[in-house]
Protein backbone atom coordinates (compact mmCIF):
# COMPACT_ATOMS: atom_id res chain seq x y z
CA UNK A 1 0.00 0.00 0.00
CA UNK A 2 1.31 3.60 -1.04
CA UNK A 3 1.84 6.34 1.72
CA UNK A 4 -0.27 9.21 1.57
CA UNK A 5 1.09 12.75 1.49
CA UNK A 6 -0.37 14.94 4.75
CA UNK A 7 -3.12 16.96 1.74
CA UNK A 8 -3.89 13.14 0.78
CA UNK A 9 -4.44 11.88 4.19
CA UNK A 10 -6.68 14.54 5.34
CA UNK A 11 -8.95 14.05 2.19
CA UNK A 12 -8.82 10.33 3.12
CA UNK A 13 -9.89 11.32 6.91
CA UNK A 14 -12.91 13.16 5.81
CA UNK A 15 -13.48 10.58 3.50
CA UNK A 16 -13.79 7.75 5.77
CA UNK A 17 -15.70 9.98 8.28
CA UNK A 18 -18.21 10.40 5.47
CA UNK A 19 -18.31 7.20 3.85
CA UNK A 20 -19.66 8.70 0.50
CA UNK A 21 -19.49 12.43 -0.75
CA UNK A 22 -19.06 15.02 -3.32
CA UNK A 23 -15.90 17.01 -3.46
CA UNK A 24 -17.67 20.26 -2.29
CA UNK A 25 -18.89 17.65 0.91
CA UNK A 26 -15.35 16.88 1.81
CA UNK A 27 -14.36 20.86 1.40
CA UNK A 28 -17.13 21.55 3.98
CA UNK A 29 -15.66 19.12 6.42
CA UNK A 30 -12.18 20.04 5.90
CA UNK A 31 -10.85 22.80 8.78
CA UNK A 32 -10.34 26.61 8.07
CA UNK A 33 -8.73 27.88 5.55
CA UNK A 34 -10.52 25.77 3.31
CA UNK A 35 -8.54 24.16 0.37
CA UNK A 36 -9.85 25.40 -3.24
CA UNK A 37 -12.49 23.69 -4.85
CA UNK A 38 -10.14 22.65 -7.60
CA UNK A 39 -7.36 21.43 -5.19
CA UNK A 40 -9.40 19.13 -3.44
CA UNK A 41 -10.47 18.16 -7.01
CA UNK A 42 -7.15 17.14 -7.97
CA UNK A 43 -6.46 15.27 -4.39
CA UNK A 44 -9.57 13.05 -5.00
CA UNK A 45 -8.48 12.15 -8.27
CA UNK A 46 -5.28 11.60 -7.34
CA UNK A 47 -6.43 8.95 -4.64
CA UNK A 48 -8.34 7.74 -7.27
CA UNK A 49 -5.14 6.74 -9.04
CA UNK A 50 -3.34 5.29 -6.10
CA UNK A 51 -6.48 3.29 -5.19
CA UNK A 52 -7.42 4.52 -2.02
CA UNK A 53 -10.67 5.80 -4.10
CA UNK A 54 -13.40 5.39 -6.15
CA UNK A 55 -16.46 7.03 -7.68
CA UNK A 56 -20.25 6.66 -9.11
CA UNK A 57 -21.85 8.92 -10.87
CA UNK A 58 -24.85 11.03 -9.43
CA UNK A 59 -26.24 12.72 -12.19
CA UNK A 60 -23.52 15.06 -13.69
CA UNK A 61 -21.43 14.82 -10.51
CA UNK A 62 -19.01 11.84 -8.70
CA UNK A 63 -19.73 10.60 -5.42
CA UNK A 64 -16.38 9.34 -4.52
CA UNK A 65 -15.72 7.11 -1.48
CA UNK A 66 -13.35 4.93 0.08
CA UNK A 67 -11.83 1.97 -1.09
CA UNK A 68 -9.13 1.53 1.80
CA UNK A 69 -10.67 0.74 5.17
CA UNK A 70 -8.99 3.73 7.53
CA UNK A 71 -8.00 0.76 10.08
CA UNK A 72 -5.97 -0.92 7.31
CA UNK A 73 -4.49 2.24 6.01
CA UNK A 74 -4.03 2.86 10.34
CA UNK A 75 -2.10 -0.72 10.50
CA UNK A 76 0.43 -0.24 7.29
CA UNK A 77 1.27 3.24 8.74
CA UNK A 78 2.18 2.30 12.30
CA UNK A 79 4.05 -0.36 10.95
CA UNK A 80 6.11 1.53 8.92
CA UNK A 81 6.95 4.18 12.13
CA UNK A 82 8.04 1.11 13.76
CA UNK A 83 10.32 -0.86 11.02
CA UNK A 84 11.57 3.06 10.39
CA UNK A 85 12.22 4.35 13.71
CA UNK A 86 12.01 1.54 15.83
CA UNK A 87 14.30 -1.55 14.39
CA UNK A 88 10.80 -2.98 13.95
CA UNK A 89 10.03 -2.95 18.21
CA UNK A 90 7.00 -2.13 19.44
CA UNK A 91 8.45 -2.36 22.62
CA UNK A 92 10.51 0.41 21.94
CA UNK A 93 8.01 2.93 20.40
CA UNK A 94 6.38 2.46 23.15
CA UNK A 95 9.05 2.94 25.68
CA UNK A 96 10.10 5.64 23.36
CA UNK A 97 6.27 7.63 24.08
CA UNK A 98 6.52 6.50 27.84
CA UNK A 99 9.60 8.51 28.36
CA UNK A 100 8.98 11.46 25.82
CA UNK A 101 5.69 11.76 26.59
CA UNK A 102 5.22 11.12 30.21
CA UNK A 103 2.40 8.81 29.88
CA UNK A 104 1.13 7.83 33.34
CA UNK A 105 1.48 4.15 34.90
CA UNK A 106 -2.46 4.16 34.75
CA UNK A 107 -2.74 4.43 31.04
CA UNK A 108 -0.15 1.57 30.74
CA UNK A 109 -2.51 -0.52 32.77
CA UNK A 110 -5.48 0.72 30.99
CA UNK A 111 -3.33 -0.38 27.68
CA UNK A 112 -2.36 -3.64 28.77
CA UNK A 113 -6.18 -4.41 29.88
CA UNK A 114 -7.12 -4.06 26.50
CA UNK A 115 -4.71 -5.81 24.99
CA UNK A 116 -4.69 -8.79 27.12
CA UNK A 117 -8.92 -9.03 26.29
CA UNK A 118 -9.48 -12.28 24.44
CA UNK A 119 -11.80 -10.24 21.72
CA UNK A 120 -8.61 -7.71 20.94
CA UNK A 121 -5.59 -10.16 20.72
CA UNK A 122 -4.48 -10.95 17.11
CA UNK A 123 -4.99 -14.03 15.04
CA UNK A 124 -1.50 -15.36 14.94
CA UNK A 125 -2.60 -17.80 12.32
CA UNK A 126 -3.45 -15.24 9.63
Amino acid sequence: MKQLTKAEEEIMQALWQLKKANVKTIIDLLPEPKPAYNTVSTIVRILESKGFVDYEKQGKAHLYYPLVAKESYSNQSINKLVDNYFQGSFKSMVSFFVQKNDVDVKDIETLLIEINKPDTKPDKNK
